[in-house]
């Protein structure tokens, strides 16, 4: 998988590139990022990426012929997604991560900043992606979501890909509770079916965990099982 990121400010990635699991992944060729800075494809002295908007508001917007000569600068791949990171867009679910991990192979990252983005930019964006219903003050940090959410479903960046298998939102049920040593910690015990060697009952105990914390928390996704569980029937 190949992402090529377009931000203003390429070194917020540096840290989390070099980090945990998604450092490992780029270092065995999982993946790759490439960063591209918009300001590297101005012309004038100034480097200038924004403008005042036409007919008034409040704020800059970034211009278009930057974004449009930084993604023209880069190779295309057969299964290419442009993505623009924006408050308007697709929330980032499990089911879109692994719809990206799946079907390509390059992931154009546009990283919005100031007020937005010249609206003539969607001429070349495929897909618009949000991280939620609030605002940052840039795109940057919802593509790191987005690069670490898709590159560790890529096969080789976890080990055990059973643990994958049976993580949240991967059935529609929130996972289950999970205890380590020591058995007792300041008088709270974990649960003696755990402790239990008995396999079978412990899988009905998580499952019933599953569903009773999915309940509480999150009912939308609860019945979001069910219905699969009548399909499925």
């Amino acid at each position: 998988m190949r992402f090529d990121i377009v931000t203003l400010f390429p070194d917020c990635f540096t840290s989390v590139l070099n980090s945990g699991l998604l450092g490992k992944a780029l270092a065995k060729q999982i993946a790759q990022v490439n960063l591209v800075n918009p300001r590297d494809f101005t012309n004038d002295k100034h480097r200038k990426v924004d403008d005042e908007p036409y007919g008034g508001g409040v704020g800059m917007l970034m211009k278009p012929e930057p974004i449009f000569a930084a993604v023209e600068s880069l190779p295309i791949l057969p299964r290419r997604e442009v993505i623009l990171m924006s408050p308007q867009g697709q929330t980032i679910n499990q089911p879109l991560l692994r719809e990206l991990a799946i079907n390509y192979d390059q992931l154009i990252v546009i990283c919005g900043h100031y007020e937005g983005i010249d609206e003539r930019v969607q001429q070349i964006v495929t897909r618009e992606v949000s991280l939620g219903d609030f605002i940052l003050t840039g795109g940057e940090i919802p593509a790191m979501a987005l690069i670490n959410g898709v590159t560790r479903l890529l096969p080789g960046t976890v080990a055990k890909v059973e643990s994958i298998k049976y993580e949240s939102f991967e059935e529609n049920l929130l996972d289950y509770p999970q205890y380590t040593r020591p058995a007792d910690f300041r008088g709270w015990k974990v649960p003696s079916v755990l402790l239990s060697g008995n396999h079978k009952e412990i899988a009905k105990w998580r499952l019933s965990q599953q569903i009773e914390r999915t309940k509480i928390r999150r009912p939308d996704l609860l019945k979001a099982w069910e219905k699969q569980q009548k399909e499925e029937s």
